[in-house]
């Protein structure tokens, strides 16, 4: 990419810049010095032709007075002198409206000129044309206008004097940009030389990682400025270097030293690691698939919650057999010792049906425990697509629920249009209804007699159905409501709540249906579950009641 950027370097700047400024000074200056002489050359000219006319008006007063025009003629010759006149016409005024024709010079040479009776007014003043000037001047005597003087001269000698001018200005003017680029030249000489240098050092550095180098200093202060800076920078980079050696010399040391008592302890606990890497590996699984679907709960959560729940079932069970072992040992004894009693036998008997009662009933508990995890840890978006009625489904969940629905007084209402065919997934569909039902039973109807949970299902646009879930029971407090969906969160901790209920249905809705679960609930106001997921709408009359389930 740097190779296909276009700088502009130091050098080429500081040419263009002074080289700029200081032709556009010169030209400037020169312009304004030349047109100053080119105003001087023409007013001197101008002011050179009155005098001529002035000094031809005196001089003729007296032959026009006396009427004497060759004798002017004769004066007139003398103007063969000057190298700028060219004509020169004397008028005498006879009368107020009649003025005649004197005398005359004409330059040999140069041809004669008409009168210029009737342009006395218009050249009163010097006026220029072409590379002729010409004038009028009034000849008088006392006041009096006795003629008038017409002198044309020619501008040759200003043109040339122009000319010269701008040769000599131009001249000065290249003289000048020469001598101005030569020192320009030498300045950016001056700068960059020492910039150049620095950048090669750089370089140098760059390359071959030399920090023990120091850049020349120079005369110009802010370069000398900017070398100091940078061999500051070399002298602590140095230093930096120096102690990031020293202390990777002694960590290597101590990586040594620490690699061989590693080892030692390494060979010892090798066989007992092995189990532990089996047993993080398969929770690292179950904590990147949480993590993955709800970011809930931690490891270590999780861990403690597994131990609690089952280590406590597992003691009760490990309590009760080591109990009958010790019964059963007495027993073995009083018959041995042929002590034993129909009584003794009997209350055995007896302890031992208690006891082994409380061992299938905490190894069940386990087992469902157990049973429980599997479940939450099961992918279940593995289960196929099949089209069933929703009303239907519904039905056959209440009916799966009538031995333990009967036990309670709570109404449960539900409705759905008979005609809403979909194809999804029925399994999900199954445990998320019956985890919220018997959720709203065991909590949210536990001081309650006769509660009430209302299940409206519709379908909202073409490709999406809600499942709306109510009931009146006493709600979910609010710092529970926050984490009512995370792994072992329960009330009814050594109850038989394993708190792994609500997180089952936010995986079954999220991951097996790829559908959304929102929860609205207040402390005594019940609580309302809405769950959206998509399905494929089925035209009921395009399928036979039979695919339905």
């Amino acid at each position: 990419m740097a190779s296909d950027t276009k700088f502009l370097s130091i050098k080429s700047l500081i040419i263009w810049v002074v080289m700029a400024i200081t032709s556009l000074s010169l030209i400037l200056s020169s312009g304004v010095n030349l047109y100053s002489q080119i105003s001087n050359y023409r007013q001197s000219l101008q002011e050179n032709v009155l005098m001529f006319s002035k000094l031809i008006g005196q001089n003729a007063l007296e032959p026009m007075m006396n009427d004497e025009g060759l004798v002017e003629e004769q004066n007139l010759k003398a103007l063969v002198a000057s190298e700028i006149i060219e004509n020169v016409h004397i008028y005498k005024i006879i009368d107020p409206n009649t003025t005649d024709f004197f005398a005359s010079y004409n330059k040999e040479g140069i041809a004669p000129v008409k009168a210029k009776f009737d342009q006395v007014q218009a050249l009163n003043q010097p006026k220029m044309t072409g590379n002729v000037i010409e004038v009028i001047r009034p000849i008088r005597k006392s006041g009096k206008v006795l003629g008038y003087v017409y002198l044309r001269a020619s501008a040759d000698v200003l043109e040339n004097l122009i000319a010269q001018s701008i040769m000599v200005t131009v001249s000065v003017l290249l003289i000048c940009l020469l001598m101005c680029f030569f020192f320009t030249l030498k300045l950016q000489s001056a700068i960059t030389a020492p910039i150049n240098i620095l950048v090669k050092f750089v370089q140098r550095i760059s390359r071959q990682r030399d920090y023990s180098s120091r850049a020349e200093l120079h005369g110009i202060k802010e370069l000398y400025i900017l070398g100091e800076a940078f061999n500051n920078m070399l002298q602590r980079t140095q230093e930096h270097m120096e102690r990031q050696t020293e202390a990777e010399s002694e960590q290597v040391k101590l990586n040594l030293s620490l690699e061989e008592k590693v080892q030692q302890r390494t060979m010892a606990l090798k066989e007992a690691n092995n189990e532990l890497i089996q047993t993080l590996e398969k929770l690292h699984q179950f904590q990147r698939q949480m993590v993955q679907n709800e970011k809930m709960a931690s490891l270590g959560d999780m861990v403690a919650g597994v131990a609690h729940e089952v280590n406590t079932p597992i003691g009760l069970g490990v309590t009760a057999s080591t109990m009958m072992l010790d019964r059963l040992s007495d027993m073995r004894k009083a018959f041995e010792d042929k002590t034993l009693k129909a009584s003794s036998l009997s209350k055995f008997i007896a302890e031992g049906e208690e006891n082994l009662n409380i061992i299938y009933r905490n190894l069940n508990r386990a087992a469902e425990l157990i049973s429980s995890f599997k479940q939450v840890a099961v992918d279940q978006s593995s289960e196929n697509n099949r089209v069933f009625s929703f009303a239907k489904l519904m039905d056959e969940i209440l009916m799966s629920m009538r031995p333990k629905l009967k036990k309670v007084k709570h109404l449960i209402n539900v409705s759905c249009a008979d005609n809403l065919v979909v194809e999804s997934k029925a399994g999900p569909i199954n445990q998320i209804m019956i985890n919220l039902i018997m959720n709203s039973i065991i909590h949210g109807f536990e001081d309650v007699d006769k509660g009430q949970i209302d299940i409206t299902i519709e379908s909202i646009d073409d490709n999406k159905v809600s499942i709306e879930f109510k009931d009146n029971g006493k709600g979910i407090p609010e710092h529970l409501r926050k984490r009512i969906f995370d792994p072992f969160v329960t009330t009814k901790r050594g109850q038989g709540g394993s708190g792994l209920g609500m997180h089952l249905v936010y995986n079954l809705v999220t991951q097996a249906l790829n559908g959304s679960i929102s929860i609205v609930s207040e402390e005594g106001q019940g609580v309302e579950f809405r769950i959206i997921f998509p399905v494929k709408k089925v035209d009921i009359n395009k399928v036979h009641s039979a695919s339905f389930m």
